[in-house]
């Protein structure tokens, strides 16, 4: 287990991952003094977001938390993700995740088949390409998913005087954890997780994994829930959001694992039961305090990297402040 503890990067989760929005708030997070700016891939490509953002900052690190490899193929992806380190001269990582089935196949039409092993192949072919760039030796993917044999110097980007990007793999089950541990420089933790499930399942996977792979444990990024507010009435608004958002994912099955952990098993079970009448409006009310203590640190700005830290010192390297707070809140945590 991990026991030194570190002091903890403290990075600035990203609302709007378009290019406009990426990089306003990525001068923000530099102007306030976080670490970094993360972006998550939903009604925008954050790849394009972290090139601008990058482009535009001279400090903060800038990362896809994260970009689907599934909807990509590597060849695509890596070139990209060269691009974006150049423009951010050095400061970008590249995490992925795989989506679910339904996605990859009904929104990015895109084919799907078991996810651990095809991740694996997915990252060695990014990686290999880059190789054959900085080498200049032959690329030689043989994969069952992927095959990229190809590579003549019209298409030879050379060596990036940056180095690569770290790759992130953001995991929630065992397989994908333990992948993370063996391959990826970076394990991004799911926002729906608890010290004590941080401890007891994920990272005893994710330095299986690592220790399989004879290498050491990734960094860890976590994306806790947070609440910063100045006042009372401020921290009970932001808190209402974060109890919906603690009941969407409480009452997805793929995250019923952390409930379990706790002994809210029956609360997971009402939660799915309402998700599937689709009463969102109510299920807020069945996130108990303990709950939402378990989930979310709050309090105010001044305190929130104390908090964190206290909580997740040993554990994490990297921590994203994803809060629903004010930009004069969110100026105050670093």
């Amino acid at each position: 287990m991990r026991e030194e503890a570190k002091t903890i990067r403290l990075e600035l989760g990203a609302r709007d991952a378009s290019p406009r929005g990426l990089t306003e708030a990525a001068t923000f997070a530099e102007r306030s003094g976080y670490d970094g700016v993360q972006a998550a891939e939903t009604q925008h490509d954050p790849l394009v977001g972290c090139a601008v953002a990058g482009a535009a900052t001279e400090r903060v690190r800038v990362a896809t938390a994260i970009a689907v490899a599934f909807a990509r193929n590597p060849m695509t992806l890596a070139t990209t993700a060269n691009d974006v380190h150049l423009a951010a001269r050095g400061r970008f990582a590249l995490g992925l995740g795989s989506q679910v089935q339904a996605h990859i196949e009904t929104r990015f039409s895109m084919p799907w088949s078991a996810p651990v092993p095809r991740m694996r192949e997915f990252v060695g072919a990014v990686r290999a390409i880059w190789h054959s760039w900085r080498t200049g030796e032959r690329l030689n993917v043989r994969g069952e998913h992927y095959r990229h044999t190809l590579m003549t110097p019209f298409f030879d980007p050379g060596p990036n005087p940056f180095g690569n990007p770290d790759i992130w793999l953001a995991a929630v089950g065992p397989g994908m954890t333990a992948l993370a541990g063996e391959v990826a420089d970076g394990f991004v933790a799911h926002a729906f997780t608890t010290r004590e499930y941080l401890a007891d399942v994920s990272l005893p996977r994710l330095e299986s994994g690592a220790r399989s792979a004879d290498r050491d444990v990734p960094d860890v990024v976590l994306q806790p829930f947070v609440i910063a507010g100045f006042d009372a009435p401020s921290r009970a608004k932001q808190e209402e959001t974060v109890r919906q958002q603690i009941a969407f994912y409480a009452s997805t099955p793929a995250y019923r694992p952390v409930m379990e952990r706790h002994g809210w098993e029956d609360a997971a079970d009402r939660l799915h039961t309402a998700s599937r009448r689709g009463e969102w409006g109510e299920m807020a009310a069945s996130i108990t305090d303990d709950m939402l203590d378990a989930f979310c640190v709050s309090g105010a700005p001044g305190d929130i990297r104390a908090l964190l830290t206290n909580r997740f010192g040993g554990l994490a390297d990297t921590i994203c402040v994803n809060a629903p707070a004010a930009p004069d809140e969110l100026a105050a945590i670093p």
